[in-house]
C-alpha cells in the first residue's frame, strides 16, 4: 500500500500590539537592520507542550521577547493561504498563523527588551496612510490612490473577479465611499485587499496573487510589511475600530486617570477621525462609562482640567458599554 506525504505544517501566533502615545496610534514592529527586508509584525511558535491555550502562548512570549504587558486580547482571524511566505526555493512547513490583537501602553515595556529582541513603535498610520483623515481627507488618496484604482477598474476583468458577487466598480464604491459614497472606517481590511488585488501595494508583487500583473516598481501605497503582516495589521485595525463603539477597549489604551480631551484624542488616535469636542463630552456623558476622580491635571496652558477614570461596574449594568459615534459621512 502506497501512502502520500502529507505536507507539514507549522504554527506561529501572530501579535498586533497596539498602544497610543502622543496622539498616534502605534503598532509594535520587529525591524530589520537591512534596508531590503521590511518590518513585520511580532511571532512565535505555538508549542502545545508548554501552552495550554493559543491566548497563553502568546502572552507568554509577548512577555519573554519584549517585557510587556498587555491587557486586552482577542483573537482575530488564521491565516493561512497559499504563497503567504513565499521564499524561493523554499520546501519548509507551511506557515500557519493565528493573528491575535492586543492593547498595552507603551510605558509598561522596557525599551531595552525591546531593543535585544529588535522591536520598535512605529505609527501605523505609516502603513495604511490613506486611513487617517484627523486632518481632513488625505491628500493621498485624491492625487495618487484613486486614480490608480478607477484605471484597474476599468481594465479588463481577470479570472478570479467571475467568483466575485460584486464587480470592481461596485468593490470600490464600497471600500473608498466613491460616487458620492461614505468612507466608513471599519473598512480597513477591503481597502487593504482592494489594493492589493489591483497589484497596488508592494506586497502583491511577492505574493500568490493573479488579479492583475504586478508592477515593475513598487507602488508609493503605504510602508510594506513582511509575507502578509500588513493584511494582518489591516485586520487588526478593521476590528479595534468596530469595537470602540460596543466594548469599553479603549481604555486598555488609556492611563488609569485621564482628562477627556486625552480620551478624546486617543479615541481620534484608532478611529482616524476628527470628533467635535461638545459632541463627543455629550457622548461620554450619556454613555456613563467614567467616574470623576475629584482631582485636576496641571496643564501647561489654560486651566487645570478635571481627571476621570473607567467606572468599571458599566461592564455589568449593560452588554455593549461602546462609545457609539457615527460613521463618517
Amino acid at each position: 500500500m502506497v501512502t502520500s506525504r502529507r505536507p507539514s505544517i507549522e504554527i506561529d501566533l501572530n501579535a498586533a500590539i497596539v498602544a497610543v502615545e502622543t496622539r498616534q496610534p502605534l503598532i509594535l514592529v520587529v525591524h530589520s537592520s537591512d534596508p531590503r527586508q521590511p518590518d513585520g509584525l511580532p511571532f512565535g511558535p505555538f508549542d502545545p507542550l508548554a501552552h495550554r491555550t493559543f491566548e497563553a502562548g502568546l502572552r507568554s512570549w509577548v512577555a519573554e521577547q519584549t517585557a510587556l504587558k498587555i491587557g486586552y486580547v482577542e483573537q482575530l482571524y488564521t491565516f493561512g493561504d497559499h504563497g503567504r511566505h513565499v521564499v524561493p526555493g523554499d520546501a519548509g512547513a507551511h506557515m500557519v498563523s493565528v493573528g491575535y490583537l492586543a492593547l498595552t501602553r507603551p510605558s509598561e515595556g522596557s525599551s531595552r527588551a525591546l531593543a535585544r529582541a529588535g522591536a520598535l513603535w512605529r505609527r501605523w498610520y505609516e502603513y495604511f496612510p490613506w486611513e487617517d483623515w484627523r486632518e481632513g481627507r488625505p491628500d493621498i488618496l485624491d492625487n495618487q490612490l484613486l486614480p490608480a484604482l478607477r484605471r484597474w477598474a476599468r481594465g479588463r476583468p481577470a479570472a478570479s473577479d467571475a467568483v466575485r458577487p460584486l464587480g470592481r466598480r461596485e468593490r470600490l464604491k464600497l471600500a473608498f465611499g466613491e460616487e458620492g459614497g461614505p468612507w466608513d472606517e471599519e473598512r480597513v481590511l477591503e481597502r487593504y485587499e482592494l489594493l492589493y488585488g489591483a497589484g497596488l501595494v508592494t506586497e502583491a508583487m511577492h505574493g500568490d496573487q493573479s488579479n492583475s500583473p504586478a508592477p515593475r516598481t513598487p507602488p508609493p501605497f503605504g510602508v510594506p510589511m513582511r509575507f502578509d503582516h500588513r493584511r494582518i495589521l489591516a485586520t487588526a485595525i478593521s476590528r479595534l475600530r468596530a469595537k470602540l463603539k460596543y466594548r469599553p477597549v479603549i481604555f486598555e489604551l488609556m492611563p488609569v486617570e485621564f482628562t477627556l480631551t486625552d480620551l478624546q484624542r486617543t479615541v481620534e488616535a484608532i478611529s482616524g477621525r476628527h470628533l467635535h469636542k461638545q459632541n463627543f463630552r455629550r457622548l461620554v456623558e450619556r454613555s456613563a462609562l467614567l467616574e470623576p476622580t475629584g482631582k485636576l491635571a496641571q496643564q501647561e496652558r489654560g486651566r487645570p482640567a478635571e481627571l476621570f477614570r473607567f467606572r468599571r461596574e458599566v461592564l455589568k449594568e449593560r452588554p455593549a458599554p461602546g462609545l457609539k459615534f457615527g460613521t463618517r459621512a
